[in-house]
């Protein structure tokens, strides 16, 4: 039967066009950011640019689908830190994991940040990161483990650093984030905590500027 054949066909090659624009996607941002020309993807992709907005009408679209299992991932591993009966391993377990996966993909720390009114489900699925993280910080604090002087900024000054130090290679990235990590953890500790100056006025959002020069 040449029609079914046909349709199959066309839809094999839709999926095959699909996933090459999702591998482009995942591969530009990752690199330049989530500003990069739709065009550059879809040259990348080895499509056209009237293909790319036939399988995704909006840059925001694209950048939902690229970055939905990553944040799904992350989620998971707040969850996880929230389920951990050791309040400090769940608070130090779920940064090391939050940190390596912005070091694999730049572009994810970016997407994490940006806001996407029309995409629900990552709207949704972010928020509760977000608040998963805040009762992470208060459950390790509440337990002693965590300094008490923690304010949500040095989350963000941590990261800002893990992205500094993530150049070179992926295995040198890999490896000046983990040292750098184990090294930020220890300071974080109750234990033996010295005054520190006061924390600057950083948000989530100097954050997603860092990440977009």
């Amino acid at each position: 039967m040449p029609g079914r054949t046909s349709q199959m066909e066309l839809r094999a090659d839709a999926r095959h066009n699909r996933e090459r624009i999702l591998d482009a996607a995942r591969e530009a941002f990752a690199t330049r950011g989530l500003d990069v020309p739709m065009a550059a993807v879809a040259r990348r992709a080895g499509v056209g640019v009237a293909t790319l907005y036939r399988r995704f009408p909006s840059r925001e679209s694209l950048i939902t689908e690229v970055f939905g299992d990553e944040l799904a991932t992350c989620a998971s591993v707040v969850d996880e830190a929230l389920a951990d009966p050791d309040p400090w391993r769940g608070f130090r377990v779920m940064v090391e994991k939050v940190c390596a996966m912005q070091v694999a993909d730049r572009g994810f720390t970016e997407a994490f940040l940006t806001a996407f009114p029309e995409a629900v489900d990552f709207e949704r699925t972010r928020a509760r990161a977000e608040r998963g993280l805040a009762e992470v910080v208060a459950r390790a604090k509440a337990a002693g483990r965590l300094r008490a002087d923690f304010a949500p900024a040095d989350l963000v000054l941590l990261l800002k650093a893990n992205c500094g130090a993530a150049t070179g290679s992926p295995e040198e990235a890999a490896a000046a984030s983990r040292r750098l990590v184990a090294y930020l953890l220890q300071s974080f500790r109750a234990e033996h905590a010295e005054p520190l100056p006061p924390a600057p006025p950083l948000t989530l959002g100097h954050l997603h500027a860092t990440a977009t020069r």
